[in-house]
């Protein structure tokens, strides 16, 4: 009984209003283990505020979402100009038929010869004037159907709202007895601005959708062309400071990545097609085992069948740098974001720009600071293939038990120890992980890499684009598969071996 008393006390502190009702739907919750039905009729009324005052984000933005998108409905289909655009085009239309059947009438009295076309023009003049008319009363016939599908809109809404309502604050109140940090109650001041904010936001979509004429500031954001080319003209200036000032350390680069392209593509492409074809084949075999080894060879075929054998050295040199590059700054700079949190929380965001950032964007400073051709691509593929290694072996790192470490340390090891003996086998399934995600990365910048001059296979895919050559696309694109899965398959073995 003591207990049945503590838990309404809890309940009650948790909601302050309404606690005989919740400690009742709360107990039937938690008296089920699946879903346990029930309806809360505040909450399916007052929707996004309810959710608001009781600190429940997810069900606000459920059900504002769904309000919104109701008020659109039915602002459009009660006041909105359908069919406005279509019936105006029909009046002029009808109007320029008419003006250019005078005009054919007047020639024909005057016995000129254009009369026969001025009289044709009139006619098409007065169908597509008809067919606009259609148009628009096809769109006005679409009011009620949007009025009923307004009113459907806010019903399921309110359905959904009510049913969530009672589970989502029974998962907070179970949260909050374990974190009483947590807010709780029932919030009049957020409710408040909830309803300032729904009132404002559903009064200015309704305004957008129905107006006939609505303000330009509710349809155009503002925009400022003189700060855009003030920014853009300050960016330009401080790369091409960059270049200049850096000009002896990007080619120093620039040198270093050719000189590693042209080793990997000398070593591959010098020696007889069979002795490399055999001795990746043995590679695979002695790394991977029998099945990767009769894949490797059967890819190696259709590369070199189909005239891909040259460029796709070509490109396993710029692939393999790649990702080589990515895995040695990647793997350490992982394990140290592994065990020192701080250095991980000042380098997420950094990664997420990278990651985040579209590939062709890359491309702008690459060529400003280091020019076209292969390097500059090496480049731009580590920069947008880096980030998954560094998460995946950080997240590895992290997960290994502590009290694994702690018996290591305890028995004398050492930090050299500790981290190649316990810490990275422990890690080693998200570390390849990270690796196999690397190597889909380097992959994809193939490809986008070729635009700068990096050659391979990705131009074969790039002049196919230019040239429509759907099946040359194909053939070019599994190709550049086909050399991913070789490099992964045999690294991934070396793995499981």
């Amino acid at each position: 009984m003591s207990e049945i008393s503590s838990e309404d006390g809890l309940v009650r502190e948790f909601t302050r209003q309404g606690a005989d009702y919740y400690a009742r739907v709360f107990a039937r919750i938690r008296s089920h283990a699946g879903f346990t039905w029930s309806f809360n009729w505040a909450a399916a009324l007052l929707g996004p505020i309810w959710a608001t005052a009781r600190n429940i984000p997810v069900l606000f933005w459920l059900a504002l979402f769904l309000e919104t998108l109701a008020v659109a409905q039915l602002a459009t289909g009660f006041a909105g100009n359908l069919g406005g655009e279509q019936r105006v085009r029909a009046e002029r239309l009808f109007k320029q038929a008419d003006e250019r059947r005078v005009e054919a009438e007047k020639a024909k009295t005057a016995g000129e010869s254009s009369a026969d076309s001025m009289l044709r023009s009139a006619d098409g003049l007065k169908v597509a004037a008809e067919n606009a008319a259609r148009q628009a009363e096809a769109a006005e016939a679409r009011g009620p159907m949007l009025i009923g599908a307004g009113l459907l809109t806010l019903l399921i809404g309110k359905l959904l709202v009510g049913v969530l309502a009672n589970p989502l604050l029974e998962r907070r109140f179970n949260r909050w007895r374990s974190n009483r940090t947590l807010r709780h109650g029932f919030h009049r001041a957020g409710a408040l601005l909830a309803a300032a904010f729904c009132f404002l936001a559903y009064g200015l979509v309704a305004w957008r959708v129905a107006a006939q004429a609505p303000p330009s500031w509710l349809t155009t954001a503002p925009v400022n062309r003189e700060w855009q080319g003030l920014v853009a003209a300050m960016l330009d200036r401080a790369l091409d400071g960059l270049s200049k000032s850096g000009e002896a350390v990007f080619s120093a680069i620039t040198g270093l990545i050719n000189i590693v392209l042209d080793a990997a593509a000398s070593a591959l492409t010098t020696m007889p097609w069979p002795v490399t074809m055999a001795m990746i084949v043995i590679l695979a075999w002695q790394l991977a085992g029998n099945r990767v080894a009769i894949f490797t060879a059967a890819a190696l075929a259709y590369l070199a069948v189909l005239g891909f054998w040259e460029k796709s050295l070509e490109t396993v040199a710029l692939l393999g740098t790649s990702a080589v590059l990515c895995l040695l700054i990647g793997i350490p700079l992982g394990i140290w974001c592994g065990r020192r949190p701080a250095v991980y929380a000042a380098i997420r965001p950094i990664l997420d720009f990278m990651q985040t950032m579209p590939a062709f964007v890359y491309l702008i400073p690459v060529i400003a600071l280091f020019g076209i051709g292969k390097p500059p691509g090496v480049i731009a593929t580590l920069v947008f293939g880096t980030p998954p290694v560094v998460r995946l072996t950080a997240l590895g790192v992290q997960g290994v038990p502590a009290s694994i470490r702690e018996a290591a340390e305890a028995y004398g090891a050492t930090r050299w120890f500790l981290l190649t003996r316990v810490d990275l086998p422990l890690a080693a399934p998200s570390i390849m992980a990270g690796v196999n995600q690397t190597i889909l990365m380097c992959l994809s910048m193939v490809v986008i890499a070729s635009l700068i001059g990096a050659k391979g296979l990705g131009e074969d895919v790039l002049n196919a684009l230019q040239y429509a050559a759907v099946g040359q696309g194909l053939l070019a694109g599994l190709a550049i598969l086909l050399c991913a899965m070789i490099i992964d398959r045999i690294v991934q073995g070396k793995a499981r071996s």
